[in-house]
């Protein structure tokens, strides 16, 4: 259809980045997407099958992403929207008593990981003269809370890189960072426990959100955006 769209999806085997899969390839926009779930990623591959492609990377791993990349540019070009989704939250507790390995491993795959992906998918973009970057933030990104220090430093920093991002970009082109809202996900479990049920499940987040995601262009360049209720 000519008004397909080709998307770059990152943390797609599981809550939001998986219902954005299913909901993109349903209205018929051609789907890339990736996760560190290698049997998940092989599910995709085979309900789905050609021109969607979905494939094993760790996003902290740039040799990962640089291959995956160009698979990807290859196969179908520059995407038209490209969603850094892929993120992890750390273990409910104050900073000091955080060990620095999960530290790490937030910064690694919450900002290097946006950053790569960044790195290898946008020249292609540019070079094209068109497209949108959606770097996932959170609520967390933009406020804090007690227990989540990690991840809320992870989520500022992709508010400030993506809105410094978003100054350099040529004429065509927007990058957005995107409170997605509050949704009943495994990783809104791991904090809120039995309370995060009183909160929207991906799919119907999905409903509201993938409309939004798709209308998003480059008047929208820079700006701290929230999905509508």
């Amino acid at each position: 259809m000519s008004s397909s769209k080709r998307i770059v999806v990152t943390g797609a085997s599981r809550g939001l980045g998986r219902v954005m899969v299913e909901s993109f390839v349903a209205l018929g926009h051609v789907v890339s997407g990736c996760a560190r779930a290698t049997m998940v990623m092989q599910q995709l591959h085979e309900r789905f099958g050609d021109p969607h492609d979905f494939q094993t990377v760790d996003v902290s791993d740039e040799r990962q992403v640089q291959r995956w990349a160009r698979q990807v540019l290859d196969r179908v070009g520059p995407p038209d929207l490209l969603l850094n989704n892929a993120a992890m939250i750390n273990q409910k507790s104050p900073l000091w008593r955080v060990p620095t390995d999960e530290f790490s491993r937030l910064v690694d795959v919450n900002v290097k990981g946006v950053f790569h992906v960044i790195h290898h998918f946008l020249p292609a973009m540019i070079e094209r003269g068109s497209g949108v970057v959606v770097n996932f933030s959170s609520g967390w990104g933009r406020s804090t809370a007690t227990d989540v220090a990690p991840y809320c430093a992870t989520k500022w920093a992709i508010e400030g890189l993506t809105q410094a991002l978003a100054e350099e970009l040529p004429a065509g082109l927007a990058a957005v960072p995107l409170n997605p809202g509050i949704i009943n996900t495994e990783m809104l479990a791991s904090c809120f426990a039995d309370d995060a049920a009183a909160y929207p499940s991906p799919e119907e987040w999905a409903r509201r959100a993938v409309p939004f995601l798709l209308a998003l262009g480059p008047d929208d360049n820079g700006r701290p955006l929230t999905v509508p209720d």
